[in-house]
């Protein structure tokens, strides 16, 4: 079992925490969502809070043992300090690219600490991109800038889709959120790593193309 940093320990708990308190309390849950009807109304905590709910305790796993496999290699890359601006912009990345999306849809609610996990996870690929990741039922290692690649794309189908009850806006906010500052913090990627800050880049020049289109 690998070493838990203080930081990434005070994220899992917050979200835990916050998690079950919303499992068992619907007003709270209701009221602390990404909703747009209550964030165009004012109620801007939403941006924030609502990625500390989760849906279900098997989405709120999967969140955390995400963070909790990556945090380190990102802690180790930039230090505490920047881990933590990171998943922090990135969650609000996530939370602001979805509003920027469904800002005319009142309905729209979301949940999920997705974006600023998949923030910490592409900032990891950025570092390691030929770390294997084993999903589900693969036997096989898949290479993370693979995965990364391959993850954007399906993201940038799913909302010209809406495919599922997924806020796939919100992943590729994170990864944005991700990808932009973890540049900003460890620039000498563009020296030792030219060819993966090249290859993420290209699924978010697609997702800006198809908007400017109105294609999504």
């Amino acid at each position: 079992m690998q070493n838990i940093d203080i930081a990434t320990l005070v994220i899992i708990a917050a979200n835990v925490i916050i998690s079950m308190k919303g499992f068992n309390d619907f007003s709270f849950f209701e009221k602390y969502k990404f909703n747009i009807a209550g964030i165009r109304r004012g109620e801007h905590i939403r941006m924030f809070s609502s990625a500390f709910l989760h849906a279900d305790f098997s989405h709120l796993l999967f969140n955390m043992l995400t963070l909790y496999f990556f945090a380190p290699v990102v802690i180790n890359s930039v230090g505490v300090p920047f881990f933590v601006v990171i998943y922090v912009v990135s969650l609000l990345a996530g939370n602001f690219l979805s509003f920027y999306f469904h800002k005319d849809e009142y309905h729209y609610s979301a949940i999920g600490a997705s974006g600023a996990v998949m923030g910490i996870l592409y900032s990891a690929i950025l570092f390691f991109p030929n770390m294997g990741l084993y999903l589900f039922f693969i036997p096989i290692a898949i290479p993370a800038w693979l995965f990364g690649m391959a993850y954007l794309l399906y993201s940038i189908y799913g909302m010209k889709k809406r495919m599922g009850n997924i806020g796939h806006d919100a992943h590729i906010g994170g990864a944005i959120g991700g990808y932009v500052l973890t540049l900003l913090f460890a620039p000498s990627l563009f020296e030792t790593s030219l060819w993966i800050v090249v290859l993420l880049a290209l699924p978010l020049i697609l997702l800006f193309i198809l908007h400017k289109l109105n294609k999504i």
